[in-house]
């Protein structure tokens, strides 16, 4: 009923009610056996249940009272002596302390609820023996035993009360951490699936235009003196468009790459070496070391990623006249190595990244090696060429199929 009280549920304004009625029904009691039993001052004490039921309703309907300790203790102490009033003139007045304990304890801070019991205890047992003209132990016994209940009940509830908000807040915290582990989990989602895509437009619908782009620039050159070789020009440009789309259209369905469905991954980098030699100024060969073991899907998509992005970079910037690319299968590692002998360059000064010139080759290669644990090395001088090594542990298939499937 204040700041400092439990809030209301269904439970407590039930339990409210109740003592409401109880404190009715024992002032009532006390009017009407002033009444019916002809005892003295009848009327006075008529009056004086009147007066402290109507004290006592004016409490739940003041807002203040709810809201304010102060207010409370103010209520509280009118009741009190409204109540005072009525056990001085009848002694039926000591059966209305038990509900007055609970008030005490419940509007009161607890040490002042504690006095406040003691007190109205006291007045209590005080004042039933001067009605009785006597004193006994038996007369403490109800007002003293009653007071203990009602300590025992008020604290209690407080205590589960306490632990019931604690759980509910505990129950709210999960539930926020839920929501936020579910947004974050969304969002780790998206950006994977956003790092495929962009690792799988960069080594193919990137590159396939980049290819196409430097067949038809071939073809612009041989038009004049030679319209035989722009027309084979613009027809490997053709199906490099057709590769791509392909291409494009099983990496959106995170399916198995066309150039390696029903063939092995050295099949596959073998084709490569053949059309990059066909379709641009440059030999590209390959070459297979040790003895073939099974790969995951993954493990054969980011090798075949890499080796054609390392193939365009050699094409469009390394002015190579050859290219050597080796896959090498080492025990429990698998490897991949191309090498060329273009212009080279310092690996520590390789430009930023931009959307103009691009500069993402070298970073999605590495990722795609990191994903699956492996490494990426790059061994490259001005005029000596450039080495690009690719090693990937061979672990189980369920430890890195996800990859292939996000």
């Amino acid at each position: 009923m204040n700041s400092a009280a439990p809030a209301l549920t269904p439970t407590t304004r039930a339990l409210a009610w109740c003592l409401h009625l109880l404190v009715i029904g024992l002032l009532s009691l006390a009017a009407v056996r002033a009444v019916t039993g002809e005892r003295p001052h009848a009327g006075w004490i008529i009056a004086a249940s009147v007066l402290c039921g109507l004290t006592y309703a004016v409490g739940p309907v003041l807002p203040g009272v709810r809201r304010s300790r102060r207010a409370a203790a103010l209520w509280l102490a009118a009741v009190g002596a409204c109540w005072t009033v009525l056990l001085a003139l009848s002694a039926d007045g000591v059966w209305v302390a038990f509900p007055l304990y609970f008030l005490q304890l419940h509007l009161l801070p607890r040490r002042a609820g504690v006095a406040a019991v003691v007190a109205t205890a006291v007045v209590a047992i005080a004042g039933f023996a001067v009605h009785q003209d006597s004193f006994s132990a038996a007369m403490a016994i109800g007002p003293a035993l009653g007071a203990a209940v009602a300590v025992a009940v008020v604290w209690g509830y407080q205590a589960l009360y306490r632990e019931s908000e604690h759980r509910r807040r505990l129950i709210e915290e999960l539930t926020a951490t839920r929501a936020d582990l579910a947004a974050a989990q969304h969002t780790a989602g998206v950006l994977a699936e956003r790092d495929r895509l962009a690792r799988e437009i960069h080594d193919t619908l990137a590159q396939g235009l980049s290819s196409i782009q430097l067949l038809l620039r071939a073809a612009e050159r041989a038009l004049p003196q030679a319209p035989q070789n722009a027309a084979r020009y613009v027809d490997q440009a053709r199906q490099a468009a057709a590769d791509n789309l392909a291409e494009a259209r099983r990496f959106v369905a995170a399916l198995t790459p066309p150039t390696l469905e029903g063939t092995t991954l050295a099949d596959a980098l073998e084709r490569l070496c053949t059309t990059t030699s066909a379709r641009h100024r440059i030999t590209a060969r390959f070459h297979l070391t040790g003895d073939p073991a099974p790969l995951t899907t993954a493990h054969e998509v980011a090798l075949l990623r890499i080796a054609q992005s390392a193939l365009a970079n050699t094409v469009r910037h390394a002015g190579a006249t050859t290219a050597e690319v080796t896959l090498s299968y080492l025990g429990d590692h698998v490897a991949l190595d191309i090498v060329d002998d273009g212009h080279g360059f310092d690996p520590t000064l390789l430009p930023a990244s931009d959307p103009e010139t691009g500069g993402f080759g070298l970073g999605v290669m590495r990722a795609r090696t990191q994903a699956l644990g492996g490494t990426l090395t790059i061994e490259s001088a001005p005029g000596r060429g450039t080495a690009l090594a690719a090693r990937l542990p061979l672990t189980p298939p369920s430890a890195t199929e996800p990859e292939a499937h996000p």
